[in-house]
C-alpha cells in the first residue's frame, strides 16, 4: 500500500468531484474455479484499490459525502478459516492502514444501503463486471442484472476516470517496476525461442518471471507464430525455422500496476528478407507515433499517423498504391491494421475499461467510430500530462479478410491484391512499448529492451 494520506487525499478529491450522496465501492470476492475451495487467484477491484488500497476479499467501502463519513464493511475470519489461512489482520487494522476509523460488519451493509435509498439520497456505484457483485446490487436495488449498467452512476464514473487517468509520481514508480519485469519476460522469450518447441513451452516460463518478481501476469500471454490472429494465445503449435513469433505479454507488480509490451522475433537466428522489410515498416510507424505524443494531441490523430506510415512502407514494398493519407481516410489500411494503436494503462492493463470506453477514451463531443478498424480504437481523446499509454502498431495479414476485400472489390485504388498474395502465410508483426505523456512530449517507461531488427538478430545470434 501507499501511505494512508494518499488514499485520504484521493477520497477527499472524489467527494468534491461527485458533490453529494453516498458512494458505494465494492471490493471483489473470492471466486471458485471448479469447486468451492479451489479458487481463482484473487484480484481486487482496481477502483477499490485506488481509493482504499486494501487487497483482501470481501470488503466494501462507503463514502457518505454530506456526513463526511467513510466506512469499511467486512467479515472477520472464523477459527475454522484461520486453521487454513493462518491469522490475518483484522478489518479494523486493514481500515486503519487506509486512514479509515469506522468499521462495520458486512451484515450491516444491506441495512445501511436501504436507509440511504429510503431517504431518497443518491447512491453512486460503478457498473459491475463480477457476478458476485451483480447479485448484491440486484438484491439491494430490486432491478434485473441486465439493467444494472443503466443504473450505474455516470458522475462517479467520470470523477474516477478524471482521477485515475493522471498518474502520480508514486504510481509511475510502480508502473515502471511492472514494465521492467515485463521487459525481463520478453528478453527471456527472445533468448529462449527454439525451432521445434511449442508456443506453450516458451510462454510457460514467462509467468514464472512475473510471479517471482512479486506479482503475476497482467493479462493472459499472447505468444504465437500465427500473429495475424490479434489475440491468439499460446498453444501446442510447434514453432519452425523461418517463422516469426509475436509475444505480447505483461507483468502486474505486487501493487497491481501493469506492464504491457510486445516484441516480434524470428524463431531461427535471422529474419527473412520479407520479414525484415515488414518489421522495419512497423518499427518506423511506432517511432513516428512515439515522436508525435505530447499534451494537446489527440490520440486518434497519432493512430492515423501510424496507419499512414504503415501504408507508406507498404507502398514502397509494392503492396499498396496511391496516396497513403487518402488510403487511410478511405479505410484501406484496415486490410493490414485492423485494431487500435494503443490504450491507457495503469492499475488495469486496459485501464478502467470496466467503466466504459466512452468515458475513458472518448468525450462528450468526441464519439467512437463504428467503422471497421476505427471502432477498435480504445483511446482517441486529447492527451494530457500524466497519461500512460501503449503504442503498438502492427501488420496483420489475414487471408480470410484479404479474400473478402478482394471479392467485394474494396479499395481497388489502393491495394495491389496480386502482390498481397505473397503474404498469405506471413502471419503478423506487432511492436509495443509503454509511454508516459509529459510536458515536453513523452518518455518510454522501463529499462530499454531491444527492438531494432539488427538488435533482435544479434540477440538471437548470441544464444
Amino acid at each position: 500500500m501507499f501511505d494512508k494520506s494518499i488514499y485520504q487525499a484521493r477520497r477527499n478529491k472524489l467527494k468534491a468531484q461527485v458533490g453529494n450522496g453516498v458512494i458505494l465501492l465494492l471490493g471483489n470476492e473470492e471466486s471458485s474455479m471448479n469447486y468451492r475451495d479451489n479458487l481463482y487467484p484473487f484480484r481486487q477491484d482496481s477502483s477499490f484499490l485506488y481509493f482504499f488500497g486494501l487487497d483482501k476479499p470481501g470488503l466494501t467501502g462507503i463514502i457518505d459525502i454530506e456526513n463526511n463519513l467513510e466506512v469499511i464493511y467486512g467479515r472477520e475470519l472464523t477459527m475454522d478459516e484461520i486453521v487454513w489461512t493462518g491469522p490475518q489482520p483484522s478489518i479494523s487494522e486493514q481500515a486503519a492502514a487506509a486512514g479509515i476509523t469506522v468499521v462495520r460488519p458486512v451484515e450491516a451493509l444491506t441495512t445501511d444501503i436501504v436507509a440511504v435509498r429510503s431517504a431518497g439520497r443518491p447512491l453512486h456505484f460503478l457498473p459491475p463486471y463480477r457476478p458476485e457483485n451483480s447479485l448484491k446490487l440486484t438484491a439491494w436495488l430490486g432491478v434485473s442484472p441486465a439493467s444494472l449498467k443503466g443504473h450505474a452512476s455516470v458522475p462517479l464514473i467520470k470523477a474516477i476516470v478524471a482521477q485515475r487517468s493522471i498518474k502520480s509520481a508514486e504510481e509511475i514508480v510502480e508502473i515502471e517496476q511492472a514494465v521492467n519485469t515485463t521487459a525481463a519476460m520478453h528478453l527471456a522469450a527472445m533468448k529462449g525461442v527454439r525451432a521445434g518447441m511449442t508456443e506453450a513451452q516458451l510462454a510457460g516460463g514467462l509467468q514464472g518471471i512475473a510471479i517471482a518478481a512479486g506479482g503475476n501476469l497482467s493479462f493472459p500471454t499472447i505468444l504465437t507464430v500465427n500473429g495475424q490472429v490479434l489475440h491468439n494465445h499460446y498453444g501446442p503449435t510447434v514453432m519452425k525455422e523461418g517463422r516469426i513469433a509475436i509475444c505480447d505479454s505483461g507483468a502486474e507488480n505486487a501493487m497491481h500496476y501493469a506492464g504491457d509490451m510486445t516484441r516480434t522475433f524470428p524463431v531461427g537466428r535471422r529474419f527473412t528478407s520479407q520479414q525484415r522489410e515488414m518489421y522495419d515498416i512497423v518499427l518506423g510507424a511506432q517511432e513516428a507515433a512515439i515522436a508525435a505524443l505530447r499534451p494537446g494531441v489527440f490520440f486518434r490523430d497519432v493512430h492515423a499517423l501510424a496507419a499512414e506510415k504503415l501504408m507508406e512502407g507498404l507502398k514502397q514494398a509494392g503492396v499498396v498504391k496511391g496516396d497513403p493519407k487518402e488510403a487511410v481516410a478511405a479505410g484501406a489500411h484496415t486490410i493490414v491494421f485492423q485494431c487500435g494503436l494503443g490504450h491507457m494503462m495503469g492499475l488495469d492493463v486496459h485501464d478502467m475499461e470496466d467503466l466504459g470506453e466512452e468515458y475513458v477514451g472518448y468525450t462528450e463531443t468526441l464519439k467512437k467510430s463504428r467503422e471497421f478498424g476505427w471502432k477498435s480504437l480504445r483511446l482517441a481523446r486529447e492527451l494530457e500530462p500524466g497519461f500512460v499509454v501503449t503504442i503498438e502498431p502492427g501488420l496483420y495479414f489475414i487471408p480470410e479478410l484479404m479474400d473478402q476485400y478482394r471479392a467485394e472489390k474494396k479499395y481497388m485504388d489502393f491495394i495491389n491484391y496480386d502482390k498481397l498474395e505473397a503474404f498469405r502465410s506471413f502471419g503478423g508483426i506487432r511492436i509495443e512499448d509503454d509511454l508516459l505523456v509529459i510536458a515536453e512530449g513523452s518518455r518510454i517507461l522501463g529499462k530499454p529492451l531491444v527492438k531494432k531488427a539488427d538488435e533482435v538478430e544479434a540477440l538471437r545470434e548470441s544464444v
